[in-house]
This record gives structure tokens, C-alpha cells and sequence, in this order.
């Protein structure tokens, strides 16, 4: 018989199953700063990209992306697996359950679900990886919030990796801006966007 066994970027082995804590990091997976919102604002931005450097730069760091949202996701998972109905009312998770039971669905910590609205695709070159710096540092932020309300060190083992990555994409995106002003008319305060403006 054939296993296939799948490999994330990182191993996310939960030992105790918490949905208290699954109530807030779902953020990541669905919520306005998370990663499915990066993700999918990376891999579109890419299209409109005039540097083959840049536009590697936003395949490279959109798919990464992907891959944590696999992550968050097996972390929720793992948090909410064989939920006892006394946790699940324990832990505040009822709305949740109600709607998803178990499953993984991209919402907010507030409940909100994912929409597109919470990404930006510009298609301005300059707006765009400025953007791309405050989703970074916003992640960062979310990242740092879930250490502060986590003592599962299972947990915070992983989730210290991808706030370690959401800092290096925020420096690889900086690196880009800069690039980005360099390739541009300097004289040009605005920074005109040469895939439109002359």
C-alpha cells in the first residue's frame, strides 16, 4: 500500500489538543493580516511587476506564504482535534463549532471570515511594496500577540519560526523598494510607474 506522507516547511507536532488557543491563532490563517490574504496579494502583484526581480521576488515570498498557511492550518487542526464538547464551551469556540465543527475555515479571531478586501493589488510598483512592508509588519504584530496569549510551547515553537520568516520577508521586501527607486526616474518625486506612466 502506498503512504504518502506529506512534508511541511517546518513540523508542527501539537501535543495538547487547546481550542482556546485555536480561537485566536485562526487569525493567521484567515484573518485580515494572515497568510492566506499574503499569499494571494504577492502572487497577484507579481503580474503587474516590471523587474524580473521583483516579480521573482513576489513568486518567492507568495508561495512561502502558501506553505504557512498550511502551517496555521495543521496548528488549528492539531489544537481542535477530539474536542470534547465541555472544551469546546470552555473555550468560547461554540459560534465556530456550530458553523465549522472541526474544520479549518479562513475567518478572523473576530469572526469575520476571509474576503478579499483586506489585501491590496495596486498595480503600482511603489504602492505595492509599500504594501507588502505593512502586511509584513502587521503579521509580525499578529505573530507576537498569539506569544503573548500562548503558553503551549509546542505551539510557540512554530509560531516563532513564522514570525522569524514574516521579518525576513519584511527585509526582502525593503531590499526591493529600494531596488524598485533605483531602476526608477530619481528626479521623480512620485516615482511614476513605468509599466503605465512616461
Amino acid at each position: 500500500m502506498f503512504v504518502y506522507e506529506k512534508k511541511l516547511q517546518y513540523p508542527v507536532r501539537i501535543a495538547n489538543p487547546n481550542p482556546k488557543l485555536a480561537a485566536f491563532i485562526i487569525s493567521q490563517y484567515g484573518g485580515p493580516d494572515g497568510e492566506l490574504g499574503a499569499s494571494l496579494r504577492y502572487l497577484s502583484q507579481r503580474y503587474t511587476m516590471p523587474y524580473p526581480e521583483l516579480k521573482a521576488l513576489l513568486t518567492d515570498i507568495g508561495v512561502e506564504e502558501l506553505g504557512h498557511l498550511e502551517m496555521v492550518g495543521t496548528i488549528v487542526h492539531q489544537l481542535t482535534r477530539n474536542m470534547t464538547e465541555q472544551e469546546v464551551k470552555d473555550a468560547g469556540y461554540e459560534a465556530y463549532f456550530v458553523d465549522h465543527t472541526a474544520g479549518v475555515y479562513p475567518t478572523a479571531a473576530s469572526g469575520f471570515p476571509w474576503n478579499a478586501a483586506s489585501m491590496a493589488v495596486k498595480g503600482d510598483l511603489i504602492a505595492d511594496l509599500t504594501e507588502d512592508l505593512a502586511a509584513e509588519q502587521k503579521a509580525r504584530v499578529t505573530y507576537d500577540n498569539i506569544l503573548r496569549l500562548s503558553d503551549d510551547p509546542d505551539v510557540n515553537d512554530v509560531i516563532k519560526f513564522l514570525r522569524a520568516r514574516e521579518i525576513v520577508h519584511f527585509q526582502r521586501f525593503g531590499e526591493g523598494l529600494r531596488l524598485a527607486k533605483e531602476k526608477m526616474d530619481q528626479k521623480n518625486l512620485y516615482f511614476v510607474n513605468p509599466s503605465f506612466d512616461q
